[in-house]
């Protein structure tokens, strides 16, 4: 089986990475209601180095961003306890610190895999006694333990795929007896234990690529020589919804509008048919096989699912085209070409799309003005050109497309400045950079946005500090002050 030869991203899916809910950008369980309804802005085009954890090159190289309910949980290496984890209450509060040193020493307990289920973040790390297993957090060092050494061995990979759904966690993990199954864990030892055992005996059904939807997730899992798609409640009793010889890769699964979920199916052939189900095996339909680039960036909107993909095609005829952008409304006849940016057999590889206000914004290139940022209502007449932000070959390649409430947040590069933020109201006026972190042409190269509290982080490299957390005070409109 060749499961990772043809699109890359699904190394990132077989960790298990859940599709974002459509139109999630705009949850926020930490505000008020009168906070999530009135209009967020940037308090200052200026972002704060927070912290300088890793002085010099190349920095502690913050990663795997969440959201906690007091603070924002990352990875860090500060040079001295190796990779943990770490929280930070941004501009104002506490400060940035380390939580704790879970593999004493220089060694790093390498936490990933960050999930948070209400007032705590569960993730794996390597205490370097016990191996990867699964932990839990609640942003200090005394309410950070292991939930349960699963697996005897130090050996086992461990954990894998977290999800959270109805305030627990699920994920993939081998006890050493049942193989590799569905387990589900409330943060405690006795609360922690295998859900599923869906390949009996010492067999593994290897659940991954966990995906939560409104009022279930979903998860690949083998049994015998078959793959199967899984829908769970979070209860013993998943139901099959699809199934595949097991040479067969299934991935991208994308919750759409009420009950639908579309994923796609690759034959071992590095090609991908689109399907989508109602979370039964009779509701499953094949809508489209394509022939050229596999289909990716499954992006929900109004009820419709946006990709990008080469030509789709019924049959085995025609050749494939460019890559474009796709529309599907779940049926056959409703899954085709939204609009042919880049005319012809060109490719204008839609990437990075992403919601705002109920349009997709993405970048493209139309072959006359470079990689620029686009945005569409659905429709192929409100298709265009958003922002012309470096004229000319070869544009300004915008990257790390992030809404949040109703501002967008990218990176972009431009004569002279190379990769820094920008910030957009959803209008081309409101298109701004902010202030560069790493003046010259090389650029901080922003990554990561993510709002907690009242900051917008992000990492980034102003070329003294090496790559560190950032934030920039984003704040209800009356709530800036002195910020300013």
């Amino acid at each position: 089986m060749r499961y990772w030869r043809a699109f890359p991203a699904l190394l990132a899916l077989a960790t298990g990475c859940a599709v974002p809910l459509e139109d999630e950008t705009r949850a926020d369980e930490g505000l008020s209601t009168r906070e999530s309804s009135v209009t967020w802005e940037p308090c200052t085009d200026t972002a704060r180095l927070l912290r300088d954890i890793r002085s010099g090159a190349p920095g502690s190289e913050p990663g795997d961003l969440v959201r906690g309910e007091d603070g924002l949980f990352f990875t860090a290496d500060d040079g001295v306890y190796g990779r943990e984890l770490w929280v930070s209450s941004g501009t104002g509060g506490a400060g940035t610190f380390l939580v704790k040193d879970i593999r004493p020493g220089l060694d790093s307990a390498e936490p990933n895999e960050l999930t948070v289920v209400g007032s705590k973040v569960f993730f794996t790390a390597d205490d370097g006694v016990h191996g990867r297993e699964l932990w839990v957090s609640d942003g200090t060092a005394a309410g950070t333990w292991l939930v349960k050494d699963i697996h005897a061995s130090p050996m086992e990979i461990g954990p894998s795929g977290l999800v959270e759904f109805n305030g627990r966690v699920y994920f993939a993990a081998d006890d050493g007896v049942n193989g590799r199954e569905l387990w589900v864990s409330d943060g405690t030892a006795a609360g922690t234990f295998m859900l599923e055992d869906l390949n009996p005996g010492a067999g593994r059904s290897s659940p991954r690529r966990m995906t939560r939807t409104p009022d279930a997730f979903y998860f690949v899992a083998n049994v015998g020589f078959d793959v199967r798609l899984w829908r769970s409640v979070g209860v013993a009793g998943a139901t099959p919804v699809f199934e595949a010889v097991e040479d067969n890769v299934v991935f991208s699964m994308t919750p759409v509008g009420s009950g639908r979920v579309f994923f796609l199916v690759d034959n071992d052939e590095g090609e991908a048919s689109l399907w989508v189900t109602r979370g039964t095996m009779e509701s499953t339909r094949e809508l489209r096989f394509f022939h050229g680039v596999y289909p990716h960036d499954l992006t929900a909107l109004n009820g419709k699912l946006y990709f990008s993909a080469g030509r789709g095609r019924s049959g085995l005829e025609g050749e494939p085209e460019g890559e474009e952008l796709w529309v599907s409304d779940g049926t056959m006849r409703g899954t085709r070409l939204l609009k042919d940016i880049h005319p012809g057999p060109g490719d204008s590889r839609p990437g990075s799309l992403k919601v705002l206000n109920r349009r997709l914004f993405f970048a493209a290139d139309d072959g006359v003005s470079g990689r620029e940022l686009w945005v569409s209502d659905g429709t192929t007449g409100g298709t265009h050109l958003f922002k012309d932000l470096e004229p000319g070959a070869p544009g300004s390649s915008p990257t790390e497309l992030t809404p949040i409430y109703d501002t967008l947040f990218f990176s972009a590069e431009t004569s002279g400045t190379g990769s820094e933020a920008w910030v957009s109201d959803g209008t081309p006026g409101g298109t701004r950079a902010l202030t560069e972190l790493f003046p010259g042409p090389t650029g901080s190269s922003p990554s990561g946005f993510i709002r907690s509290g009242w900051d917008v982080f992000f990492s980034a490299d102003d070329g003294v500090h090496g790559r560190e957390l950032w934030a920039l005070p984003f704040r209800p409109e009356d709530r800036c002050g002195p910020v300013r």
